[in-house]
């Protein structure tokens, strides 16, 4: 690159902003689950120690996933300039420096890592296998980013891992059921496939497609929408066997949860849709208003014990652990 191409320093310092995707922090909002669930279930005591763990440790994995964000930039560049507005991506259009952003990338994650490891060491290994998992997602040679399903599955388990943070911001002294990460990690599947579904309706030409995400060669919107389809279903199964389990009081929010994912999914077939950019989800009324909705049935529901509900729903017939 020659002085007269080469970007200005204000160019730069805006470009390295850019990739490390500061405006993206919003989908942390995914860590909140966790904090909510352990102290509506538990007894806590609010304190300003509590107040702070919950800020250092929502601002270390907010860093840890700039981090991610960074080094997909630098991977996918070859990509993006197939994208219809990717292709307009700083590293695209060489208004980064590439050995900075390099090191843009590390000190991110190790700052990142440096304040979970002030709240607590469960907080510092879930965030140091949030920037691993970056790491496979994104370099060669593993790069699940590249192999279909393997692609949602991997990139998804973010999810679960977002709330495992937000629950070791709160307490080490409980596990998380399993039911719940498998129902999060599904529930994170069926976003990230339906994120795909449109990004691949909206290129509309499975070449072109396949130049910008590799996986996509062995795409298309039937295997899409089936693969989503499934997504839905486990997660839900998951999320059945967690509420009857721990509190069957939330079998009454399912049809909020339904409307909240029939509502997402009427927005991927949107040309141009959100959906590829979950951090402008914000901006839809209906999307927001049924997931308000919904959280303050759930609240509701998580406190407000319904014993007539237990009756509706007591075994009528031998349960496995009656057998003799």
């Amino acid at each position: 690159m020659d002085a007269k191409s080469r970007p200005s320093l204000a160019t730069l310092i805006k470009g390295h902003i850019q990739i490390a995707r500061f405006d993206h922090w919003v989908k942390n909002v995914f860590v909140l689950p966790g904090i909510v669930i352990p102290l509506t279930f538990e007894p806590f005591n609010w304190s300003f120690s509590l107040l702070w763990r919950i800020t250092i440790g929502i601002l270390s994995l907010g860093l840890v996933a700039s981090s991610n964000y960074v080094i997909n930039e630098l991977m996918d560049a070859p990509f993006d300039r197939f994208h219809p507005s990717k292709s307009s991506r700083p590293v695209v259009q060489g208004r980064i420096s590439i050995p900075l952003a390099y090191l843009e990338w590390i000190l991110l994650g190790v700052a990142g890592l440096a304040l979970a490891l002030r709240v607590s060491t469960y907080l510092f290994w879930t965030d140091a296998v949030l920037w691993g998992m970056g790491c496979m997602y994104n370099i060669p040679p593993i790069r699940t980013k590249d192999v279909p399903f393997i692609d949602v599955l991997s990139e998804s388990l973010n999810n679960p891992l977002r709330l495992l943070a937000g629950w070791f911001i709160v307490t080490t002294s409980v596990i998380p059921p399993a039911s719940l990460l498998l129902c999060y990690w599904m529930v994170g599947c069926y976003f990230m496939g339906l994120k795909r579904f449109s990004e691949y309706r909206q290129i509309n030409d499975h070449e072109t497609a396949a130049h910008y995400r590799k996986s996509f060669a062995n795409y298309n919107e039937i295997s899409l929408l089936t693969s989503v389809m499934f997504y839905a279903a486990t997660a839900m199964l998951f999320f059945g066997a967690f509420i009857m389990r721990y509190r069957l009081e939330l079998i009454l929010s399912f049809p909020f949860v339904a409307l909240v994912m029939a509502v997402y999914l009427r927005l991927a077939f949107d040309r141009d849709s959100v959906v590829q950019r979950p951090e402008g989800l914000y901006r839809q009324p209906l999307l927001v208003t049924s997931v308000i909705g919904c959280a303050i049935v759930m609240l509701l529901l998580v406190k407000v014990d319904l014993p007539k509900l237990h009756q509706i729903f007591a075994p009528t017939m031998p349960t496995a652990a009656s057998q003799p």
